[in-house]
Parts: structure tokens; sequence; C-alpha cells
């Protein structure tokens, strides 16, 4: 076998969906943020972040010196790079009292309603750890900010 057979297949992108559209508009918190054009229930999935699944190796050289990155780790050796193949779902801003969350799999990156969400209200997450390491000020407006990400 030579080394060319030997090589890994890169990784492949599963399709993803999006269950309740959303509305892309000026944001609250930062740039542009993801509205919700219809009521949602809490506990539905809202939808996957689009994007391609790259190398960690890939990942790290992409975020190197950005302040914006739409890049969520899936594990050890993959991330989702969420700014190449995006869709709307990449507008849901941070925020410290956010109404989704995301569930990251090992090939993809869901958001779930938190509670109820209001025709027209703006989706919020709450990011956790990210690359900023904490340098990146927050600007959510929450009482319960923590004041960076």
């Amino acid at each position: 076998m030579d080394n060319r057979q030997m090589k890994k297949d890169p990784p492949v992108t599963p399709p993803y969906h999006i269950y309740y559209p959303v509305k892309i508009a000026k944001s609250k918190i930062a740039g542009k943020g993801a509205y919700a054009l219809q009521r949602i229930p809490a506990r539905k999935k809202i939808g996957d972040l689009g994007g391609v699944i790259v190398t960690m190796k890939e990942a790290l050289k992409l975020i190197k010196d950005k302040k914006v990155i739409n890049l969520v780790e899936l594990d050890d050796d993959l991330a989702l790079n969420a700014s190449a193949q995006p869709n709307d779902i990449r507008f849901i801003n941070h925020s410290c009292d956010p109404n989704t969350y995301m569930r990251v799999l090992k090939n993809r990156v869901e958001f779930y309603a938190l509670k109820n969400i209001k025709k027209g209200e703006e989706l919020s997450c709450d990011y956790g750890e990210t690359h900023h390491e904490g340098t990146l000020p927050c600007r959510c407006g929450s009482k319960n900010c923590r004041g960076f990400i």
C-alpha cells in the first residue's frame, strides 16, 4: 500500500437543517442577529449550525488573529467552520442570559430553545468557553452579564 492510500479521508460534512427559520437583522447585542419568525416552544430543536468540518489543525490556522470566530470544536480532532457554507443559525449571538442552548455532537452543532421564544425575539446562546479566552468584551446587556466572552 502506498502513502496515498494510507492517508485518512477528509471529514464528511453532513446536511444541516433549520426547523424554525429565522430573520437576520441588526442585533441589540452585536452586529447582526437571528430573530424568530414564529413562536418556538421550549426544548424544541431550532436547527443545525451550517458549515464545513475541518481538522483542528486547520481550525487553529483559521482563528489566528481573528476577532469574530465562526468555529465550534466538535472533539479533539475536528471542528465545524461555520464561515464556510454557513446558514442563518450562525447569527445566534452570545448572551449570559440566553434563550437557546447548543448541543455539540461528533459531526454537528444543534441549537435548542431553552424556554418559549416569542415571534420576533432575538435568539441567543451562552457560548461557554471560547478561543477568545475571556478577552472579548461581552455586550449582551443582561443583568447577570459576566462582562467577557
